[in-house]
């Protein structure tokens, strides 16, 4: 008799509905080689008890993991994942900044929004300085062959550069603010997690209240100057930050140093090695 295997309890409170928990945890699982191409998935009455759901609802996180050709049915036989090619390592991009820029290089952009307007008290702490000085706000989606991967919203100050609708959609807003004559020295970021909201749903091609990483980034020059606001929400399925730690140091005690990588799913855009603890990448 096989055994329900120990998986994550689909969460109620969530407003996710449940039929996309199953797919994301499906999907994770997918992703993790747990399925090894061809092999058959569990029937649906097992995955069903296994998950605490109805066949119905399972049949509907199936369908999504089916749309995505990420798995194969078969009226008879059962499920079947389908045989997929993992992406090409690729040898490594050198420097944080270089990679933001190598990752913008490899995807398209479309440009949603483009505005010049007086800095709100919060974009204004982040860029410090005065609210109601003029930035430049652009809204934008970063897609690959996959499909959409980001929504970024970036705010850079009048004082800093000006771009125009069509650079912004055919070069990386990094490479532009250099090009600016902005001599760029590093990044600050935090990554977080947070629900899609109907209108950032649609554009990423998700389900609302579906999961997205949270990133926010404060670009600075040289003289410390920050020159760009970035906040953007990425698909943790074709956006991944993959995290590489050396001990450091002969105080004790020793720190953790991170060697970072962001991997998009699609292709195989890869980071290299940075020298900043805690330090993170992205595509710009």
């Amino acid at each position: 008799m096989t055994s329900i295997r120990p998986v994550p309890t689909v969460a109620t409170p969530l407003p996710v509905p449940r039929y996309h928990q199953i797919y994301l945890l499906l999907r994770e699982r997918l992703a993790a080689g747990e399925f090894s191409g061809g092999a058959a998935l569990p029937g649906e009455l097992h995955l069903a008890r296994e998950y605490r759901v109805s066949r119905v609802t399972l049949r509907a996180a199936l369908n999504l993991l089916v749309q995505e050709k990420l798995i194969l049915r078969q009226r008879g036989r059962g499920t079947f994942a389908r045989p997929g090619d993992a992406p090409p390592a690729g040898p490594p991009l050198l420097g944080l900044l270089e990679n933001l820029v190598a990752m913008g290089l490899k995807t398209s952009v479309r440009v949603l929004a483009l505005s010049n307007m007086p800095a709100s008290p919060d974009v204004a702490e982040g860029l410090r300085i005065a609210p109601g000085e003029m930035v430049q706000r652009a809204v934008r989606i970063r897609s690959h062959r996959g499909g959409p991967v980001s929504h970024l919203t970036t705010y850079v100050p009048l004082a800093v550069a000006k771009f125009r609708r069509r650079v912004l959609a055919a070069k990386p807003m990094l490479q532009l603010l250099e090009e600016s004559g902005v001599k760029v020295a590093g990044a600050e970021q935090t990554v977080s997690a947070k629900l899609a909201e109907p209108s950032i749903a649609a554009l990423l091609d998700v389900e609302v209240g579906a999961p997205l990483l949270a990133v926010t980034r404060v670009v600075h020059d040289h003289a410390g100057r920050r020159v760009q606001l970035l906040r953007g929400l990425y698909r943790p399925d074709r956006y991944q930050y993959r995290m590489q730690l050396s001990r450091r140091g002969d105080d004790v005690p020793r720190i953790w140093v991170s060697n970072d990588a962001i991997h998009t799913t699609s292709t195989s855009v890869r980071a290299g090695r940075g020298h900043r603890p805690a330090s993170s990448q992205g595509g710009p």
